[in-house]
């Protein structure tokens, strides 16, 4: 089982050019939330490069097990790498369908992955299903374009490279919204399902280096060489004028959804 789409040098990009600059300040956040219950067992589903699983194993309290899963056996060796020695089990595993026991689980959490899931509904059903009698279910999620312009303006970038079958990668994390997440929920029989809103204003001293993770760092890298008709270096130096032009302050506004939902 291997997510081809984060397959090679994607992985490497990916936690280069996009950790510190969108992800670490709202895994911080999530690891937080997750920490507050003290659970003792807690599953990470989606876990990448272990950008919210190193938040985790330093947020959680002394002698908690944290298991970590990823599709994507490139992504999940990063994680083991940039961990060192910590104390995590990693495990290649599908988020739709868990190889774990029913009620194993105190917490589970899943950052910025469950938009990309093709069965939705079945990641909740395995969340409920792993997880204990009141264990935790704690997720977050991109807001819309309209609050994180990195995103509108990479798809924007792309989409004038491509006006015919533009590449759609940068558009997906960004279109799951809070009543379909929490019908979603519900429709797996979770319970106390809450949500906020979390900001960040970052820093950005190195456009081009976010724009070469968001060009390398995805499956969106795939989507422009299989049309063969734009080098990936020319959308590389568009997106990252565009980038230099709309956050010449050098600061990057980010705004994602985080829900809580009670098994």
């Amino acid at each position: 089982m291997v997510d081809k789409g984060f397959a090679g040098s994607i992985a490497q990009h990916y936690d280069d050019g996009l950790a510190s600059f969108i992800f670490d300040d709202i895994a911080a956040d999530l690891a937080r939330r997750v920490a507050v219950s003290a659970p003792q067992r807690v599953l990470e589903t989606a876990a990448g490069t272990g950008i919210l699983t190193r938040a985790l194993r330093h947020a959680l309290p002394a002698g908690a097990e944290l298991t970590a899963t990823d599709i994507s056996p490139p992504m999940l060796d990063l994680a083991r790498l940039r961990l060192g020695g910590a104390d995590v089990d990693f495990v290649i595993a599908d988020a739709t369908d868990l190889p774990f026991a029913d009620a194993s689980f105190d917490a589970l959490a899943c950052q910025l992955g469950v938009m990309f899931f093709p069965d939705k509904a079945q990641s909740f059903a395995e969340a409920k299903r792993v997880l204990r009698r009141g264990g935790l279910y704690f997720l977050n999620v991109w807001d819309g374009h309209k609050y994180n312009p990195f995103g509108r303006i990479s798809h924007a970038v792309v989409e004038s490279f491509f006006p015919i079958d533009p590449p759609q990668f940068q558009r997906i994390p960004f279109f799951y919204p809070f009543e379909a997440i929490k019908d979603a929920l519900l429709d797996a029989g979770f319970l106390e399902i809450t949500g906020t809103i979390v900001r960040a204003d970052k820093a950005l001293p190195d456009v081009a280096r976010l724009a070469r993770g968001i060009v390398y760092g995805s499956p969106l890298i795939e989507q422009i060489r299989s049309r063969g008709t734009v080098p990936a270096e020319i959308i590389l130096a568009a997106m990252t004028t565009a980038f230099a032009s709309e956050f010449a302050s050098g600061s990057m506004p980010l705004q994602a959804l985080v829900m809580s939902a009670r098994a």
